[in-house]
C-alpha cells in the first residue's frame, strides 16, 4: 500500500490502473527490494526472524545481494511451476526447495542471539 502511495505521489496524483504493467513491474521491484534486502542483511524477513530460522549460503555464511537477487528470481521460478518448488522441499533429502539448490542457499534455524 505504501509502494502504491508512493508511485501516486511520484506521478503527480495520478494513479495507474491495476492491471498496468508499469504497476505490476514496480510491486514486483519492491517486493524484490525487501526480499533481497532482507535476506543480505542477516538472512532473515520479520517473518523468519518469528519463526526464529535463517537463510544463509550453503557454507553458512551471509547471502550478499547477488546471491540473495539470485533466489528471489529462482522462488520465482518455484512459484511460476504452480508451486512444485516449494512442495519439492517434502521429497528433498534435505528438505531444501528448488530456489535453495539454484541459489546454493538453505534455510536453518537461526543461531542464539540472532533473534
Amino acid at each position: 500500500m505504501l509502494g502504491s502511495f508512493i508511485l501516486v505521489i511520484a506521478r503527480g496524483g495520478d494513479a495507474l490502473p491495476p492491471g498496468h504493467l508499469g504497476y505490476r513491474l514496480f510491486l514486483l521491484a519492491l517486493v524484490a527490494a525487501y526480499f533481497i534486502g532482507f535476506w543480505s542483511r542477516g538472512g532473515q524477513t520479520p517473518g523468519l526472524r518469528t519463526w526464529r530460522i535463517r537463510v544463509e549460503r550453503d557454507d553458512g555464511g551471509r547471502l550478499l545481494p547477488a546471491r540473495a537477487a539470485l533466489r528471489f528470481l529462482a522462488a520465482l521460478l518455484s512459484l511460476a511451476a504452480l508451486g512444485a518448488g516449494y512442495w519439492w522441499m517434502l521429497v528433498d533429502a534435505q528438505g531444501r526447495s528448488w530456489h535453495d539448490r539454484l541459489s546454493g542457499t538453505r534455510v536453518m534455524p537461526a543461531a542464539a542471539g540472532n533473534d
